[in-house]
Order: C-alpha cells, then sequence, then structure tokens
C-alpha cells in the first residue's frame, strides 16, 4: 500500500507536525504519536486524527505523527495534506470551524503602511503576528513556499484564515502565479480574505482573470464581503503596464512594486540608494495616483539595518507611497512612524484646515493662512495629513475642540 505523508519535523521545527500515513485493507486505525506533551494532549490528538481520518472515510491504517507543539489548525491541515496526496482526486476540505475573531471586514480606504510577509506554510510565524500590529498580514503561497509546498501550505493559509486572531491587521494573501493562483483562490475566498496580492503582474487580463475567479467562488459560496486586489508589479514591462493594471479592476485598492524581481529582470543588482530603480517606483507612484488607489513601496531586505530602514520608508514616503512591505516583525514599528505626519507636518496642517472650516463658515470661496492665499491642493493634502495623523495616534480625534 502507499505511504503519504505532510508536514515538517527535525530540531528546528516548532508549533507543527509531521504526519505520515499508509492505508490497509484491515485492522482498524494505529496511531504512533511522538510528541513532548503527549502526557497533557497525546489523547486529544489521537482524537483530533481519528476524526479526521473518519472524516475522509478512512477505516483502516498505519498513522505516524510527530508533533513539535502544532496548534489543531496545523494538525488538520497536515492531516488533510497527506490524504490528498494519498488520494489526488479528494476533494473534500477538513474544516475547523470559524473563529468569530476572524470574522471582521476591511474597507476600501484605510492605512495600509505596514504590511508583513508570512511564509504560508510555516506555521510558527502565523500565531502571534497580530501582537506586532502591522497594517496588513500577507500569508504568502508564492516565492517563500517551496514548489513541493504549494499543495500543504494553501491548505495550512485556508485554516490560519479561519482560526489565527490577525487582530485587526488586513488579512492578505499572495497567491502564486497564473493558473497555480487561481487554484489558489478556491482555498482562501471563502474564509474572509480581505485582500488578494497577484505576483508578477504585467497585463491587465490577469488581474482580470484572478477578478472573474473571485467573483466566481463568491457566488459559489454565498460571500458578500469584499475581496480587493493588490497587484505587484516586478518586471520593466509590469512597470510599463502600471497603470493599465491599476485601472484593470473596481477591486483594485493599492499597486505595489517589488524590486528583487525587477532588478533582476532589468539586468542590474539592487542597492539602497535605489538609483536602478526610480523609474519604476515613480511609474508605479504615478500610476496608482491616476488609478485613484494606493502606491505601496517594496521590502526593505536587511532587518538589522533600522536607520537605513528607517531612510528608506522616509525616500518612499517622499516620492508619493503610502505603505511598505516588512519581512520582520521588527520593522513595523519604524514604517508606522516613518510614514506618520512628522510635528511640523501636523502643525501645519490643523492651521490650514481650520482656516479651510472657518472660510467655509463664512461661505469664502478663498482660503487664506495670514497674508498667503492657500490653494486648493494644499487643502487637500492638509487634510490628508490630519486624518493620518489622528490614524496614527499622533494627534486626537476631537482636536478641533482641544486646540
Amino acid at each position: 500500500m502507499a505511504i503519504s505523508e505532510a508536514g515538517r519535523r527535525g530540531k528546528e521545527v516548532r508549533s507543527d507536525c509531521w504526519i505520515a500515513i499508509e492505508e490497509k485493507s484491515s485492522g482498524g486505525i494505529a496511531i504512533g504519536l511522538k510528541s513532548k506533551v503527549a502526557s497533557m494532549y497525546g489523547a486529544s490528538l489521537k482524537d483530533l486524527i481519528e476524526s479526521g481520518l473518519k472524516f475522509f472515510g478512512i477505516a483502516n491504517a498505519s498513522v505516524e505523527f510527530e508533533d513539535a507543539g502544532a496548534l489543531p489548525l496545523t494538525v488538520m491541515a497536515r492531516l488533510e495534506t497527506a490524504i490528498r496526496r494519498l488520494k489526488p482526486t479528494e476533494t473534500r476540505e477538513f474544516l475547523p470551524e470559524m473563529a468569530p475573531a476572524c470574522q471582521y471586514t476591511t474597507q476600501r480606504e484605510r492605512m495600509r503602511r505596514s504590511r508583513l510577509y508570512l511564509p504560508g506554510n510555516e506555521a510558527k510565524f502565523m500565531i502571534n503576528s497580530g501582537l506586532h500590529k502591522p497594517d496588513g498580514v500577507i500569508l504568502d503561497l508564492e516565492d517563500s513556499v517551496h514548489p513541493a509546498e504549494k499543495d500543504s501550505a494553501r491548505v495550512h493559509v485556508r485554516n490560519a484564515l479561519r482560526r489565527i486572531d490577525f487582530m485587526g491587521s488586513e488579512r492578505m494573501v499572495r497567491i502564486n502565479q497564473g493558473e497555480m493562483g487561481l487554484i489558489d483562490l478556491d482555498f482562501i475566498v471563502p474564509h474572509n480574505v480581505h485582500i488578494i496580492l497577484i505576483p508578477k503582474c504585467e497585463s491587465p487580463g490577469e488581474v482580470k482573470a484572478v477578478d472573474a475567479k473571485i467573483a466566481e467562488i463568491k457566488k459559489k459560496h454565498k460571500v458578500t464581503a469584499d475581496v480587493f486586489l493588490m497587484p505587484i508589479v516586478e518586471s520593466a514591462l509590469g512597470a510599463i503596464k502600471a497603470y493599465e493594471i491599476a485601472v484593470a479592476s473596481p477591486n483594485v485598492v493599492a499597486l505595489t512594486i517589488g524590486l528583487e524581481d525587477y532588478t533582476a529582470d532589468i539586468g542590474t543588482r539592487r542597492t539602497n540608494e535605489g538609483r536602478e530603480s526610480f523609474w519604476a517606483r515613480s511609474q508605479v507612484v504615478n500610476a496608482a495616483r491616476a488609478a485613484k488607489v494606493q502606491p505601496i513601496d517594496t521590502v526593505f531586505s536587511d532587518v538589522a539595518d533600522m536607520e537605513g530602514l528607517r531612510a528608506s520608508v522616509l525616500e518612499a514616503k517622499a516620492l508619493g507611497f503610502e505603505g511598505k512591505g516588512c519581512i520582520h516583525p521588527r520593522q513595523i514599528e519604524v514604517i508606522n512612524d516613518a510614514f506618520a505626519p512628522t510635528e511640523d507636518e501636523i502643525k501645519r496642517a490643523k492651521a490650514i484646515v481650520i482656516a479651510y472650516n472657518e472660510a467655509q463658515a463664512k461661505g469664502l470661496g478663498v482660503v487664506s493662512l495670514g497674508s498667503k492665499m492657500i490653494d486648493p491642493p494644499v487643502v487637500k493634502r492638509a487634510l490628508r495629513t490630519v486624518d493620518l495623523a489622528v490614524a496614527s495616534g499622533k494627534l486626537a480625534e476631537n482636536w478641533r475642540e482641544t486646540k
């Protein structure tokens, strides 16, 4: 009989498990369990495995299970993956109950300063990610997942969307390219994903294909919540087509750029100075602004260089970006703070907004601050600065009453 396995094991593994299943013709279920917490949780782990086998109609099997502190959602994902590998035609899903903490929604307009990438097949990084307060968490099915583990990552990300409390962070998933990405959508759209990141996007057709597939799945599963899109520009062609990509669907809420792939595509090396990518980043900012969606910058890859990160964020902010990717939780606070308005920016914006409100109250069409006339674009920027300061916690919501 065939043996199928899934999961991870070894000294470095934590919050995960490994399972191997050999289906037999008789003899019932035999489970060999290795776990440091077997005395406390061994019985419940065996019960969970037995219930999964029963769910999939397996009455006779030999199972080897090695536990490294896996949560039930991970055990269920690894078990389902092993069974799917054993029976490639299996389509049933061994779903954990949807937790109330996983049912919050998002909005088109919201802060997306920091988004934390989490490998989709690594349980240990997901569990406490919400504690770090990123504006969004990205459960990644693409570059961070080995090709042989794509099937396992899909199931694990699906279960994570149903059980892990990301504490208000926007719930994002980066799918794979092309047809593989469309398959990914079947596993995630029914489970309250907020934003789908479309990697290496080079044409509006790719956005439309993802959008159409999402609409099909939403209809099938009676999903009513919005599922937004964030295409990623990662090539010369993608940069050239940035505006077409940004307006390809009304569900696009942001456009971002990935510089590792972009610089490789144009045949150069990525630098902190960024001269080699200035055109592409400016292209993304202008395309996003023209399409009235948010421009989001790439990740900063040196997780130990906090000063370099801050400088990179301030440069991105000066170019017009509203957010940046993170590959480590320690980057989140620096990014959020650097994208927030400075005290001087807030002080000037407040003065402009007050002058604007006074002019509005008097029925005046012209706004002035002292002896200077304030143009409408300046007022618009000031209003946005005040809103961002409030959202960042640097200005009280009732500041007009306490000025």
